[in-house]
C-alpha cells in the first residue's frame, strides 16, 4: 500500500467537462476580471461570487500585477466597477508602497468612481482611509473639472463633496478653489445633459436636438438613445450625421451597436455602417483563419439585470467584427457554417444558426480539427463544456473567454485571452506580428 502517493486536484467545468487546473492566480484573476460586470450573475455563478473571488484572488497576487491589470481592464477593455475592486485589493496588498496612490489616477476616469471606490472600500463597514488612499483621491479628484463633477455629483450614500472632506485636497489654483466651494455648497451650475434637460421638463426634441448640434451627446448616450430622438421627432439627418462623425466611438464595445440596432430598427442601416466603420480600423489578420462561436444556452444569460443583452450578443458582435479571410461556425448541440458576414449581418447570422442548448465544444473543435483546413481557430465561448475538449490543429489557436466563471479548458496548447472587447483582436494580432520578429531575427 503506498501511503506517499501525491493527490492530483481535478477541476471541471460547471457542465461537467475536465477542465484546466489552473495554479497562477494571476492567470485565474484575468479570468474572472476580464469579462466582469461586478456584481451581476451570470449563468452559472452569481454576482456576489465572482466579486469574492476577485477580491481574494487580487490578494494572492504581486500588486505591481493587480495595478497592471486594473489600468488594463478600465483603459483597454473599457469596464468600470470590477477595475475599482482591485483598487480595493491594492489598499491591502499595497500598504506602505506608493503603487496604490499611483493607480488610482489611471483608473477612476469619471468623478462617480470615485464615490463608488469608497463604497466598494466601505463595503463591510466604514474603516479609515490611508494615506496612500487618500492621495489617490486626490490626484484623481483634481483632474475633473465643474461641468464633470456637476454631471456626477449623485445624491448617493457617499458624495463627492465627502471624498474632497476626507482627502483633503488641496486646490491647484484660485478657479478650481471656486469650483470646491461651489460643490460643497451645492451651487455648481447643472451640466448641460440629456438627463438634466428632461428632468427639468425640457421639450425631447428641442434637447436632442441642441445638444447634437453643438455635439455634446456622448456617443455611448447616442446609442441608447436613439429610439427616444427618432419618436421625439428629431431630424432623422441629424442623428446620422452624429452616428458617423460623433466623438468617444473608440470607447463603446461592439455589443453596444447591437442594443442600438434592435431598439431602433428604424437606423440599422446608419447603425450599421458606423460599426463596419470601427471594423475597417481594426487589423487584418493574415492567412485563413476559422472563428468557432458558442450559441448554447448558457451564452443567452443577460449581460447584466438591467439589459437585454447577451453574452452571446457580446461573442457574435465580437466575431462579426475581425477582418481577414475567414469561416465561421456556431457551435452548440451541433456544428453550423454561417456565412461570413460583416456587422449587424454576422451578428444576426451567427444568432439565428442553431437553437441554443447544450455546450459540446469539444465536439465542435474535434469537427474543425478534421474538417477545416486554417492557420487560426478562434474560438469565443465561456468554456463551460460537456465533453472533454481536445488540442487544436491549427498553428495558431486562441481561445477567448467572454464570462467569469472559475474554471476553463482553453489552456495548454491554446492561447487564453478573456474580454469581449475588441482589443482582444488587436491583442492576437499585435502578438503575433511580435512572434514574426522574433523569428525573422533569430533566423538572421
Amino acid at each position: 500500500m503506498r501511503l506517499n502517493t501525491k493527490t492530483v486536484a481535478v477541476e471541471f467545468t460547471h457542465e461537467g467537462a475536465p477542465a484546466k487546473d489552473v495554479r497562477d492566480p494571476l492567470v485565474r484573476l484575468r479570468r474572472s476580471v476580464l469579462s466582469c460586470l461586478l456584481w451581476e450573475s451570470e449563468f452559472y455563478e452569481d454576482g456576489q461570487t465572482i466579486a469574492d473571488r476577485i477580491g481574494e484572488l487580487a490578494r494572492l497576487c504581486r500588486p505591481a500585477d493587480v495595478a497592471a491589470l486594473a489600468v488594463e481592464a478600465r483603459g483597454d477593455f473599457n469596464l468600470r466597477h470590477a477595475p475599482l475592486m482591485l483598487l480595493d485589493a491594492l489598499a491591502e496588498t499595497g500598504s506602505g508602497t506608493p503603487v496604490l496612490s499611483e493607480t488610482m489616477p489611471r483608473v477612476i476616469q469619471r468623478a462617480d468612481e470615485l464615490t463608488e471606490f469608497l463604497a466598494i472600500y466601505w463595503r463591510k463597514g466604514k474603516r479609515p482611509l490611508s494615506a496612500q488612499i487618500k492621495k489617490g483621491l486626490v490626484k484623481a479628484f483634481t483632474r475633473f473639472d465643474a461641468y464633470q463633477l456637476a454631471k456626477y455629483d449623485r445624491a448617493n450614500s457617499v458624495r463627492l463633496r465627502d471624498v474632497l472632506f476626507l482627502s483633503h485636497a488641496k486646490p491647484k489654483d484660485d478657479e478650481q478653489a471656486q469650483v470646491w466651494r461651489n460643490l460643497v455648497n451645492g451651487t455648481l451650475a447643472s451640466p448641460d445633459t440629456w438627463e438634466v434637460g428632461l428632468s427639468a421638463g425640457g421639450d425631447k426634441k428641442e434637447t436632442f436636438t441642441r445638444l447634437l448640434s453643438e455635439g455634446k451627446l456622448g456617443y455611448l448616450a447616442l446609442l441608447r438613445n436613439l429610439r427616444n430622438m427618432v419618436e421625439s421627432g428629431v431630424d432623422l439627418e441629424l442623428i446620422r450625421s452624429a452616428l458617423r462623425d460623433g466623438k468617444g466611438q473608440d470607447r463603446v464595445l461592439p455589443f453596444r451597436y447591437v442594443a442600438a440596432a434592435r431598439a431602433c430598427p428604424q437606423l440599422e442601416p446608419d447603425i450599421d455602417d458606423a460599426l463596419c466603420r470601427r471594423i475597417s480600423g481594426l487589423p487584418t489578420l493574415p492567412g485563413r483563419t476559422a472563428i468557432l462561436v458558442d450559441v448554447s444556452g448558457s451564452m443567452g444569460d443577460q449581460l447584466s439585470a438591467r439589459s437585454d443583452m447577451s453574452r452571446m450578443d457580446a461573442a457574435c458582435a465580437l466575431a462579426s467584427v475581425i477582418n481577414g479571410d475567414i469561416r465561421v461556425f456556431s457551435f452548440s448541440e451541433e456544428v453550423v457554417e454561417v456565412p461570413p458576414r460583416r456587422g449587424m449581418a454576422g451578428v444576426d447570422a451567427v444568432r439565428n444558426s442553431q437553437d441554443h442548448s447544450g455546450t459540446y465544444l469539444g465536439a465542435a473543435i474535434q469537427a474543425i480539427n478534421t474538417q477545416v483546413s486554417c492557420d487560426r481557430l478562434i474560438v469565443i465561448t465561456d468554456e463551460q463544456s460537456h465533453d472533454r475538449v481536445p488540442d487544436p490543429v491549427a498553428e495558431r489557436a486562441y481561445m477567448i473567454n467572454v464570462a467569469s466563471n472559475r474554471n476553463g479548458v482553453g489552456y495548454g496548447r491554446w492561447m487564453h485571452i478573456d474580454g469581449f472587447s475588441e482589443r482582444v483582436l488587436t491583442f492576437i494580432h499585435e502578438m503575433e506580428l511580435e512572434t514574426t520578429v522574433d523569428v525573422g531575427v533569430m533566423m538572421e
